[in-house]
């Protein structure tokens, strides 16, 4: 129904956005919320909806291409849009298609919700159909309320609370905590994508 929306961004969550388009706040799931930041300047943010019987979800992309492989991905049997958007939060798209024209299970199965038979799916399904993106699209979980404590940090914080968000495992987060410490990162997004780089190396 909806292709995009272009309005201003008024609120960034561990899980979404809320994007202000003439006066209606909509609420977009997105991979990496904080890729987008408050501000007045408009912003575009391609989106799909999912009906259900209980509800109307919108899911949103930086670009064009980025949509066009989540829905190659939710098409996928055992793929939902929670798990596609984990496999998208990893900014190596070309990676990930890499992965799946190689038959390189062991790099799928690290993403949360992704185990070998899914990743063999994956392969199976996606293979063969992957040549018409566009080159830019080249256990128990734990929620933000459990995040680790890192009150010197806001932005760390933010970016482990979208780790959970993502359904990455509290045990493989806290793993990886120390390193993220230790990282220089300015904004929320340099820590969600490192803590990323880390968590599929």
């Amino acid at each position: 129904m909806y292709e995009y929306l272009r309005g201003v961004i008024t609120a960034v969550y561990p899980d979404h956005v809320v994007v202000d388009v003439g006066g209606v706040g909509y609420l977009v799931n997105t991979a990496n919320p904080y890729r987008y930041q408050v501000s007045d300047d408009p912003t575009t943010i391609y989106v799909y909806q999912a009906v259900s019987d209980t509800a109307q979800t919108l899911y949103g992309f930086v670009d064009f291409a980025e949509k066009q492989l989540f829905l190659k991905l939710i098409n996928v049997n055992g793929i939902g849009p929670k798990s596609a958007l984990a496999i998208l939060a990893n900014p190596d798209h070309q990676g990930l298609l890499v992965a799946i024209k190689t038959n390189d299970v062991g790099f799928l199965t690290k993403f949360p919700g992704v185990g070998k038979k899914t990743a063999g799916q994956i392969v199976l399904d996606l293979q063969n159909k992957l040549d018409d993106l566009a080159p830019s699209a080249a256990g128990e979980l734990f929620t933000p309320e459990t995040v680790p404590d890192v009150p010197d940090n806001s932005e760390l914080a933010d970016a482990l609370a979208a780790l959970g968000a993502l359904g990455y495992r509290e045990t493989a987060v806290k793993k990886i905590t120390p390193q993220l410490r230790k990282f220089t990162g300015k904004t929320t997004n340099d820590y969600l994508s490192e803590g990323l780089r880390l968590l599929t190396k």
